[in-house]
């Protein structure tokens, strides 16, 4: 099983209404197909009356082990359904890579 497919699995026990994981090891300055950086888009009503801060804690107690040794960086967007809805089922993109030997 590869880490995406760990991450996805893992995040199983959240009961997500909706759950994206996404590589974007290729936007940065790490060898082709490479799994380190992650953006997770995850809907679940276990957000329900959780400060931001809580459910990212929720989310990375869960990837543990995954951040401990393979995740060099994850993006958290962690929403319950009506907020997910009251986007419009939008998020952010991720902040551009300003690291690794690419820096200028």
């Amino acid at each position: 099983m590869n880490i995406k497919e760990s991450i996805e699995t893992k995040l199983q026990s959240l009961q997500p209404q909706f759950l994206e994981v996404i590589n974007e090891s290729h936007k940065h300055n790490v060898p082709k197909g490479s799994e380190s950086h992650f953006k997770v888009i995850i809907v679940s009503e276990e957000f329900q009356g959780k400060m931001l801060l809580a459910r990212q804690r929720m989310v990375n107690k869960i990837l543990a082990d995954e951040l401990a040794h393979s995740i060099h960086a994850l993006t958290l967007n962690t929403m319950t359904s009506k907020e997910w809805s009251d986007k419009g089922g939008e998020t952010n993109n991720s902040p551009p890579c300003l690291g690794g030997s690419s820096r200028k």
